[in-house]
C-alpha cells in the first residue's frame, strides 16, 4: 500500500483547523507546524502529525521559509497549503516550495507577483479590460504628478503598491494634506511590506466593499458569486454576507465576467478573490486580486453548497475541480461575524490571557469556524481572530434572526472579545435594511462605547458560575486513571501532539 498523501499547513489558528478538516474530507493526511508559543494549540492537537518551528514571533516561526520547508521534508509531506496571511500571498514562499519538489497549493508565483503589486495589478487590468478606479502612481515629474492629481480628484486614496488589509493607505480630502498622506503611507508600508512605494486612487464616498470569490483549474476559470464586506475598521473586515442586498444579477453576471477576466490574464490557478468598489449608481472599479483563501470564504461555501478548500487542494493535485459549467445562483444567505480577542469600547485594543470558558452555538444554519478551545492561551504574538461565527437561513431576515441568537449563545470568558460590537451592529437598523458601507463603522461610533451594564452583570455572573464550578470540581474525588490499552493509546496521542 502506497504512503498517504500528506499536506503540511504552514499556519496556525483556525484557518490551519479549517485546512485539517478538508484534508481529512479529501482523504489526505495533515502536517500542522507550531511555535513554541502554540505547541498545545488546537491546530496542533487536530492534525496527523506536527514539526516544531521554534520561537515565538511570526519572524521566528511561520515567516521562515527555510523551517517551513525542512518541517515538510521532515513530516514526509508533498504538498504545502499556506492559508492566509504569512507567507500565502509571497512569491519567493511559492517558488522555494516548487523548487524543493514539493506541491504548492495556491497560484503560479508570477501570477501572485503580478497582483501583488497594485500599480502592475492596475496596468493588467486596463489591457484586460477590467473597469478600475481612476488613479496612477507618482513619477516626479511635477507637472505629470500635478496633472495626475488633478485628475484623480478629491478625496483621493494614498494606496501601498505592495501588500494590504489596510496597511498603507490614507484618505486625503484637501490638497494641503497630500504631502503628509504621502509620506505616512510610504512609511507604514515600508514598515509593513518592505516597499514604499504609493499611488493615489478616486476615493469614492458611500461605497460598498464587494468582492467575486474565483475557481480556477487547468482549462477554465468561473466565478462563485460575490460576498459584501463592507462593514470594515480602518479598511479591517468585521462582518461579511453573501450574496449582497445591492447586487442584482446583471450586476453579478458583470462583475462575475470581470473577475473571471481579471483571473486569464494572469493565468490564474485555484482559489482566489478580486475585490471591487461598487458606486451607488451600479458602476465598479476593479481594487484588488487576493491571491488565496479568503477569511471570509465560509459564507460563500454555505450559500453555494461549495467547499473551497477542498477545491483547493483538488486543483493543486491536477485534477479538475467540482463545479458545474453552468452559471451558480445563490440559495439562501450567509452572515459572518469575526470574533477577535479585542475590547470594541477601547478601540478594539487587543488582549491576551487563557481561555477559562467557552460555549459554542448551535442550532439550524450556525457553523463556528475557531482556532481556540477552553484552556487554550491567547497570546499577543499574533492576529487576534479567535474565530468566525456564520449563520445561514432561507433569506437575510432569517440569517440575521439566528446569528442574533448565537451571538447571545456564543460566551468566551478569559479575554476580551468583540462580541459587544456585533450584538449591537446585528441590532441597528441601518445595518438591518442593508445601508451599509465602506465608511459605515468609522460613521457610527455608538456602535463602538464601552460594554453597558447589562451586558458587564451578564459576563459577570458568568464568571462567577465559573468560579463556582470550579471550586465544587476541586471537592469531587479524583478519578482514577484509565490504565487500559485505549486509554494508554489516547495518553500516547495527547503526548505526541504536545511535543
Amino acid at each position: 500500500m502506497s504512503a498517504p498523501t500528506r499536506v503540511l499547513i504552514a499556519n496556525r489558528g483556525e484557518i490551519s483547523l479549517r485546512i485539517i478538516r478538508a484534508c481529512h474530507d479529501e482523504g489526505l493526511e495533515a502536517v500542522a507546524v507550531y511555535s513554541d508559543a502554540d505547541r498545545k494549540a488546537a491546530h496542533v492537537r487536530a492534525a496527523d502529525h506536527a514539526v516544531a518551528l521554534g520561537g515565538n514571533t511570526p519572524a521566528e516561526s511561520y515567516l521562515v521559509v527555510d523551517k517551513i520547508l525542512a518541517a515538510a521534508k521532515a513530516s514526509g509531506a508533498t504538498l504545502v497549503h499556506p492559508g492566509y496571511g504569512f507567507l500565502s500571498e509571497r512569491a519567493p514562499f511559492a517558488e522555494a516550495v516548487t523548487k524543493a519538489g514539493l506541491v504548492w497549493v495556491g497560484p503560479p508565483a508570477d501570477a501572485i507577483r503580478a497582483m501583488g503589486d497594485k500599480v502592475e495589478a492596475r496596468n493588467r487590468m486596463i489591457a484586460a479590460k477590467v473597469p478600475v478606479v481612476p488613479g496612477g502612481e507618482l513619477s516626479g515629474n511635477k507637472k505629470q504628478d500635478a496633472e495626475l492629481v488633478a485628475r484623480v480628484g478629491f478625496p483621493m486614496l494614498v494606496k501601498a503598491a505592495a501588500g494590504g488589509g489596510g496597511r498603507g493607505m490614507r484618505v486625503v480630502r484637501e490638497a494641503k494634506d497630500l504631502e503628509g498622506a504621502l509620506a505616512a503611507a510610504g512609511s507604514e508600508a515600508q514598515k509593513a511590506f518592505g516597499d514604499a512605494r504609493v499611488y493615489l486612487e478616486r476615493y469614492v464616498e458611500r461605497g460598498r466593499h464587494v468582492e467575486i470569490q474565483l475557481l480556477a483549474d487547468a482549462k477554465r476559470a468561473v466565478h462563485v458569486g460575490e460576498r459584501e464586506c463592507s462593514v470594515q475598521r480602518r479598511h479591517q473586515k468585521l462582518v461579511e454576507e453573501a450574496p449582497s442586498v445591492a447586487v442584482t444579477p446583471e450586476i453579478r453576471r458583470a462583475m462575475g465576467a470581470a473577475a473571471v477576466a481579471a483571473a486569464e490574464a494572469v493565468q490564474y490557478r485555484g482559489a482566489g478573490t478580486v475585490e471591487f468598489l461598487l458606486a451607488q449608481d451600479g458602476s465598479f472599479y476593479f481594487l484588488e486580486m487576493n491571491t488565496r483563501i479568503q477569511v471570509e470564504h465560509p459564507v460563500t461555501e454555505m450559500v453555494y453548497g461549495v467547499d473551497l478548500v477542498r477545491e483547493q487542494l483538488r486543483i493543486a493535485l491536477g485534477h479538475p475541480m467540482r463545479l458545474p459549467d453552468r452559471e451558480l445562483h445563490p440559495r439562501g444567505w450567509a452572515i459572518e461575524c469575526r470574533i477577535t480577542s479585542e475590547d470594541p469600547g477601547n478601540g478594539f485594543l487587543p488582549g491576551n490571557g487563557a481561555i477559562r470558558y467557552l460555549r459554542l452555538p448551535g442550532g439550524p444554519g450556525i457553523r463556528w469556524d475557531g482556532g481556540y478551545e477552553e484552556g487554550d492561551e491567547v497570546t499577543l504574538f499574533y492576529d487576534s481572530l479567535l474565530g468566525k461565527l456564520i449563520a445561514w437561513g432561507g433569506t437575510r431576515e432569517e440569517a440575521l434572526v439566528r446569528l442574533r441568537r448565537a451571538l447571545d449563545e456564543l460566551i468566551v470568558v478569559g479575554v476580551p472579545t468583540s462580541l459587544p460590537f456585533h450584538r449591537r451592529l446585528l441590532a441597528d437598523r441601518e445595518f438591518i435594511r442593508g445601508e451599509i458601507d465602506t465608511q459605515f463603522a468609522e460613521r457610527r461610533t455608538d456602535l463602538l462605547r464601552p460594554v453597558a451594564d447589562a451586558e458587564t452583570l451578564r459576563l459577570a455572573a458568568v464568571v462567577a458560575a465559573l468560579a463556582e464550578n470550579e471550586v465544587r470540581s476541586a471537592r469531587k474525588p479524583a478519578v482514577a486513571e484509565d490504565t487500559s490499552a485505549h486509554g494508554a493509546w489516547i495518553r500516547a496521542g495527547r503526548a505526541d501532539a504536545l511535543r
